[in-house]
């Protein structure tokens, strides 16, 4: 039977539905507003219940420290977001507070990927923005104390040390925890002209690309002290994703040919093994409402890193980074059409689920930790294509976000996107990357010069000269 124009117009409002937006200009100024304004709502919070410990628990008005003692996880990771805000009495105060309260001579083991990504990204990006020497100084001692885990046989780093003590633990690692170091090590190294911090972390990467399968795909575990995947599930999800992301990022950043070439050999495969188009039965409005444009919607999914085999057509909140370090490789049509996919989970239910599959749009896992990944790609394609679309996107995105994820004190993370119950949750991450991105998205180019910079894989942004 053939589709009238109302039955498809129909159709395309309630099957895409956020997929079709409003031509209406994006008041970007008012947005910027908006988003600093929340900011500050879920900072208030922090500071009224949380004050000197790593996190809020938003629903429950207490805090959470990762470890016996607080790292400030949120004030270091919230800093430089202050700052591209112009908030100046909040980040002085802040940066003073961390100057005269942070210490890292403290008997705790701590997970080496994620004190690195937040902590000494964050100090040495926030002492690039300010020039605090004592930023620097943090850094460096912090540097120096991470420095053990790479004390293996293979120089794959260990997941765990002591900061106080060097014992290390974790001989089983992954490509994310290894591979997500050479930013801020190398940062560290160039700063203080210290070679060590650099040729570490990039030992590490460069042994993860080695281990790479004869088809060039790594897997998600591996085993530090032998150098043997223990688990070879291929993906760009958790585990994997930001491996990815820091071979061509330290190319960009410090000019790292090794990097560019093993950034060129695995996008290859990615390409080749991963990504899988899809031909859902959906209709696309392509100028007129009602007419029929079939374009494969771009997915990419997991296989087996030896055979290349599909095991599973998954996509997360976590896999939406990729049309971000996509774009930033020059590569805007995949980059496009992955972000298409990346909104379209995003848009069953509102906000994005923590894993999708994709091939019977059925949820794997339902909850929504706050992420930033798809609101970083979003703000990646809309700088380099300028089209106004990524700007409607955000904005649906942050009114979504605002509308499910806000509380009285802050913003939780929600344990379903289906039902919409709340968690007790608020990380560090979401005034590091969250609302960053969502900030600059609307906020004029000058807030930050995209070009002279590479942000960390927790958005601390680093300064390529």
């Amino acid at each position: 039977m053939q589709i009238t124009k109302s039955i498809a117009a129909l159709l395309i409002l309630t099957i895409v539905g956020p997929l079709v937006r409003s031509q209406e200009r994006t008041d970007k100024p008012q947005l910027a507003r908006q988003v600093r304004t929340e900011f500050l709502h879920a900072w208030n919070g922090y500071k009224k219940y949380a004050w000197g410990h790593d996190d809020l628990k938003p629903l429950s008005k207490a805090y959470h420290d990762w470890y016996a003692q607080s790292l400030l996880m949120t004030p270091v990771d919230a800093l430089d977001t202050m700052i591209l805000m112009g908030l100046k009495d909040e980040a002085k105060h802040t940066r003073e507070y961390i100057d005269k309260n942070l210490s890292f001579d403290k008997d705790i083991e701590v997970q080496n990927f994620e004190i690195t990504i937040r902590l000494l990204g964050g100090l040495l990006s926030n002492y690039q923005l300010t020039g605090d020497q004592r930023l620097l100084v943090l850094a460096e001692d912090l540097g120096n104390r991470l420095l053990p885990v790479f004390d293996s046989p293979t120089g794959l780093p260990y997941r765990y040390v002591n900061l106080k003590t060097g014992k290390v633990r974790g001989n089983v690692t992954n490509p994310a925890e290894a591979g997500t170091l050479l930013i801020e090590f190398g940062t560290l190294s160039k700063l203080t002209h210290k070679p060590i911090f650099y040729d570490k972390a990039k030992r590490a990467l460069v042994e993860i690309y080695k281990r790479r399968s004869p088809i060039g795909l790594v897997g998600t575990w591996i085993n530090v002290e032998t150098g043997a995947w223990t688990d070879t599930d291929s993906h760009i999800s958790g585990a994997i994703d930001s491996y990815y992301e820091y071979l061509l990022k330290c190319w960009l950043l410090f000019g790292d040919e090794d990097c560019h070439r093993m950034w060129l050999d695995s996008i290859a495969a990615i390409n080749k093994y991963l990504a899988q188009p899809m031909l859902h039965d959906l209709l696309y409005a392509s100028g007129n409402i009602g007419t029929q444009v079939k374009e494969p919607e771009l997915w990419y999914g997991h296989a087996d890193m030896n055979t290349g085999k599909r095991t599973a057509t998954i996509y997360g909140a976590l896999d939406a980074f990729f049309p971000a370090v996509l774009a930033l490789s020059g590569d805007l049509d995949r980059a496009r059409r992955l972000q298409e996919s990346s909104f379209k989970m995003w848009s069953l239910y509102g906000i994005e689920p923590e894993e999708l599959n994709y091939d019977s749009m059925q949820i794997v896992s339902p909850g929504y930790p706050l992420r930033p990944e798809i609101v970083e790609s979003a703000y990646y394609l809309y700088h380099y294509t300028r089209n106004p679309k990524y700007l409607r996107m955000g904005q649906t995105m942050f009114e979504d976000f605002v509308k499910y994820c806000r509380t009285g004190e802050g913003y939780a993370a929600l344990k379903s996107v289906v039902t919409r119950d709340k968690a007790d949750s608020m990380q560090s991450f979401l005034f590091a990357e969250t609302f960053k991105y969502f900030y600059l998205l609307f906020a004029p180019p000058k807030t930050l010069d995209f070009d002279s910079v590479i942000f960390n894989t927790e958005a601390h942004p680093i300064r390529r000269k």
